[in-house]
C-alpha cells in the first residue's frame, strides 16, 4: 500500500510540474484538442472559427485543461508567453465586437453575454474583483459605458471591460520607432503578443501585420503584479461576439508557453481565410462567344438584354455621388424586395401617417429585419438626413432599438431595423393579450427604457431628445426586454425648421405643459413623457381616456395623485397584476410617475437620477413628495390647465397600428446638438 500511494506522490508531483511548464502549439487546428462552446467551431481548412455570420451570438475556445499559473510556495504569478494570428472578416469598415485573449478561472465563462460584453461578462458582474479574469482585448466597436477610446483599439482588461489601459490599434517600426495605424477589420490576418514577466510584475502587449515581425517596443505595457488578480489554476483561451452586424472572427494559429517563451509560429504553414466572393455578375463566357452565335441567338439575347432593362428599372435605386461615404449602410432595393416577398400584404405588421412596415428576412444573412417604406418627393435636406440617419445608425445601446441601414428610390426612402419578434409594449397592457405582463417583467422593461433614455440624453455624442416616449414606441424582443424605438427620424425628415422652436409634436397625454406652450422639446420633456409612460406601465392605462365619467378619472395623473393624498397610492395600479407584484417597486414607480409629471421643469428629476431610484428599487430612497411640492395644482393636467387647448390642436392620439413597428401617426422626435 505504502508503495502505492508513493507511486502515486510521484504522479501527481510531476503532473503538476509539467502544467506549470506548460507548452502547446497550433500551426492551424485540424488536429487541436481544445475545448468550444457556443457558436464557435473548426473550418475543414483548420482555421478556429469563433463566431460566424450570425447575430448578437458569442462563442469560446479554450485549452482543455487547467494550467498551474502561481507559485505554490510563495503565491506570486508565474510568467508566461503567447502569440496567435488573427482574422475578422465582415463588411467595409463594420464589424461584430472584437476577439479577447483571456486567462479565467473557468471554461466557457457562464453567465456571459454576447455584443459589447464580448462574451466574457454581464451587467452584473462585469467589474467585479471576484471574477478573477486578465484578458486582451481586440475590440472594433466604441463603447462609451466602457470607457473605450475609439472603435479600433488593443487594451487589457482585468476584471471588467473598462480597461486599465488602451491604445489605438497600431504598431512602433523598428527603423525609426514611428508608430504606424492598422485598422482591426480590413480583413487581413495579423498577429498579437501577450507577454508577462513574473519577476518585473510586467506585461507587455504587441500587435503588427502577419509578416512584419514581432516589434521591438510594446504597443501596450502594464506594470501589475498578477497574483491577486490569477488563481492558482486558470484556463487559457479565446473569446469573441457578434452584434448587429454579420462578422466572423477567426484563429489561425496560436503558440503559448508558461514559464518562457512561446515558439514562433510557422507563417508558411497556417491556413488561408476565406476568400471574399466577387460582386461582378456579368459573364466573360458571353462576351467572347456572342460573335460566334446563330442569328436564332442572337434573337434571344436581345430579347434577354430587354428583359434585363425591365428587371433593372424594376429594382432601380437612387444613388448620389455623396452616398459613397455612407455605403456600408445602404442595402440594395433588390435584397429588400426579396426579404419582404415583394412587400407583400401578408407580411405588413402595420401602416400610419408616415407609410408601412414589413417584416423580412435577408436572403444571405437568414436574419430578420423590419422595413418601413416612408414616401418623399422633396430633395432639399436629403443630404443632411441621410447623414443623421447614419449617425443614429451608430448609437449602441442595448435599450434602443438598432437602425441597420437605409435604402433610397425615386419618391421613396426604405428603413432598415432590427425586428422585434413581439412587437410593441401597449398592446401587452390594452389588447387583452393571452400573455400578460407580471411585474418583474414590467420593471425590468421601464429600468430598461430609462437606461435607452439616459444614453440618448448624457453618454452618446450629442444631446438626443426623443420626443415621443410611450408604450406604443416602447418594442419587446424575444425575451420580453424593453427596447425605445422610433427615434429621431420623422423629425429628421422634415427640414428646415429650427429644433430649438418648432411646432409642436409629440402624442396628447404626454406633452410637458411648457412644450405644448412654446413648441420647444428638451431633456425635460422627455423626461415629462417618460412620466407618464411610469403610470402607464404601472396602472395599465392610456395617461387620457376621455370616455371616463369624470376629469380625475379621465387623467391618469390625477387619479394616481388622488389614491397617494387620499387612500393608498397602491389602489391605482393594474387590477391584472393580482396580488403578485412587489408593493416597494410599484409605489416607486408611481411616485416616481409623479414627480416626473411635475408642471415645472425644474422640479423633474433627470434621467440619470431616474436611473439611480430605478436602480435602488425602493420608494423610500425617494425625496418627500410633499417637500417637491407635488400638489393638484402641480401636475400638468390638474383643474384640466390648459388641457382644453389641447384637445382643440390637430394633435395626433397614440392609438395606430403602425405603433406595432417603429412608426406613429404622431411626429417623432428630433436631435439636438445643444445644450442639455
Amino acid at each position: 500500500m505504502f508503495s502505492k500511494l508513493m507511486m502515486l506522490y510521484f504522479f501527481l508531483t510531476h503532473t503538476i510540474a509539467a502544467v506549470e511548464n506548460l507548452s502547446f502549439t497550433y500551426n492551424g487546428f485540424k488536429s487541436a484538442n481544445l475545448s468550444l462552446d457556443g457558436i464557435a467551431s473548426f473550418t475543414p481548412n483548420g482555421l478556429l472559427r469563433i463566431t460566424n455570420d450570425t447575430r448578437q451570438q458569442k462563442g469560446h475556445a479554450f485549452y482543455p485543461n487547467p494550467v498551474a499559473f502561481k507559485n505554490s510556495t510563495n503565491g506570486t504569478a508565474f510568467s508566461f508567453s503567447t502569440t496567435f494570428v488573427f482574422g475578422i472578416r465582415s463588411v467595409p469598415t463594420l464589424s461584430g465586437h472584437g476577439i479577447v485573449f483571456v486567462l479565467a478561472p473557468t471554461r466557457g465563462l457562464p453567465g456571459a453575454l454576447a455584443s459589447q460584453f464580448l462574451g466574457l461578462f454581464n451587467p452584473s458582474n462585469n467589474g467585479k474583483a471576484t471574477n478573477h479574469v486578465v484578458a486582451v482585448e481586440l475590440d472594433t466597436i466604441y463603447s462609451s459605458e466602457f470607457g473605450d477610446i475609439n472603435d479600433n483599439h488593443v487594451g487589457i482588461d482585468i476584471n471588467g471591460l473598462r480597461s486599465v489601459k488602451s491604445a489605438p490599434a497600431g504598431y512602433y517600426t523598428d527603423n525609426n520607432g514611428r508608430f504606424r495605424n492598422l485598422t482591426l477589420v480590413s480583413r487581413q490576418p495579423k498577429q498579437v503578443w501577450v507577454e508577462y514577466d513574473g519577476e518585473k510584475k510586467q506585461m507587455n502587449v504587441s500587435l503588427a501585420p502577419i509578416n512584419a515581425g514581432k516589434p521591438r517596443i510594446p504597443l501596450l505595457s502594464l506594470n501589475q503584479d498578477l497574483s491577486q488578480i490569477v488563481r492558482k489554476t486558470m484556463y487559457v483561451g479565446f473569446s469573441s461576439s457578434s452584434g448587429s452586424v454579420l462578422t466572423s472572427h477567426y484563429i489561425l494559429g496560436w503558440s503559448f508557453k508558461m514559464n518562457g517563451k512561446a515558439q514562433e509560429l510557422v507563417l508558411s504553414q497556417l491556413p488561408k481565410l476565406p476568400r471574399i466572393r466577387s460582386q461582378k455578375d456579368r459573364s466573360i463566357f458571353l462576351i467572347s462567344v456572342l460573335p460566334l452565335i446563330s442569328e436564332s441567338i442572337i434573337v434571344f439575347a436581345i430579347l434577354g438584354v430587354f428583359y434585363l432593362i425591365k428587371r433593372k428599372r424594376k429594382f432601380a435605386e437612387l444613388v448620389e455621388d455623396w452616398e459613397v461615404d455612407y455605403g456600408p449602410q445602404r442595402y440594395k432595393y433588390k435584397d429588400l424586395y426579396i426579404a419582404t416577398k415583394g412587400f407583400r400584404d401578408e407580411q405588413l405588421l402595420g401602416s400610419g401617417g408616415f407609410g408601412r412596415v414589413y417584416k423580412g428576412i435577408l436572403p444571405k444573412s437568414n436574419s430578420e429585419i423590419a422595413v418601413k417604406r416612408v414616401s418623399h418627393e422633396s430633395r432639399q435636406g436629403m443630404r443632411e438626413f441621410v447623414a443623421e440617419i447614419v449617425s443614429i445608425g451608430r448609437f449602441r445601446h442595448r435599450n434602443l432599438v438598432a437602425l441597420l441601414g437605409y435604402c433610397r428610390r425615386k419618391g421613396e426612402l426604405l428603413l432598415v431595423y432590427d425586428y422585434m419578434p413581439n412587437g410593441s409594449l401597449d398592446k401587452y397592457l390594452y389588447d387583452h393579450q393571452e400573455t400578460i405582463l407580471n411585474w418583474t417583467q414590467r420593471f425590468r422593461i421601464i429600468k430598461g427604457v430609462a437606461s435607452g433614455l439616459l444614453y440618448l440624453h448624457e453618454e452618446w455624442e450629442q444631446v438626443v431628445v426623443h420626443r415621443d416616449v410611450k408604450a406604443s414606441n416602447v418594442l419587446l424582443d424575444g425575451e420580453f426586454n424593453g427596447r425605445l424605438g422610433d427615434f429621431g427620424l420623422a423629425r429628421l425628415y422634415d427640414r428646415g425648421t429650427d429644433p430649438q422652436t418648432t411646432h409642436i409634436v409629440g402624442t396628447l397625454g404626454y406633452l410637458a405643459p411648457e412644450h405644448m406652450r412654446t413648441g420647444k422639446a428638451t431633456t425635460g420633456t422627455d423626461v415629462f413623457a417618460f412620466g407618464a409612460f411610469l403610470l402607464e406601465v404601472a396602472c395599465g392605462r392610456r395617461p387620457i381616456e376621455p370616455r371616463r365619467p369624470s376629469t380625475e378619472d379621465m387623467i391618469l395623473v390625477d387619479r394616481v395623485f388622488s389614491c397617494w393624498k387620499e387612500t393608498d397610492i397602491l389602489e391605482a395600479r393594474d387590477p391584472n397584476l393580482g396580488w403578485e407584484f412587489i408593493a416597494e417597486e410599484v409605489e416607486l414607480v408611481l411616485k416616481l410617475g409623479l414627480m416626473c409629471s411635475h408642471s415645472e421643469p425644474a422640479a423633474r428629476p433627470t434621467m440619470r437620477q431616474v436611473v439611480q431610484y430605478l436602480e435602488g428599487g425602493v420608494a423610500a430612497d425617494l425625496p418627500n413628495l410633499d417637500l417637491l411640492g407635488i400638489r393638484s395644482s402641480a401636475l400638468a393636467f390638474a383643474h384640466r390647465e390648459g388641457f382644453d387647448d389641447v384637445l382643440a390642436m390637430s394633435c395626433p392620439s397614440s392609438v395606430d397600428k403602425a405603433s406595432l413597428l417603429y412608426t406613429s401617426s404622431s411626429v417623432a422626435a428630433s436631435l439636438l446638438s445643444g445644450a442639455r
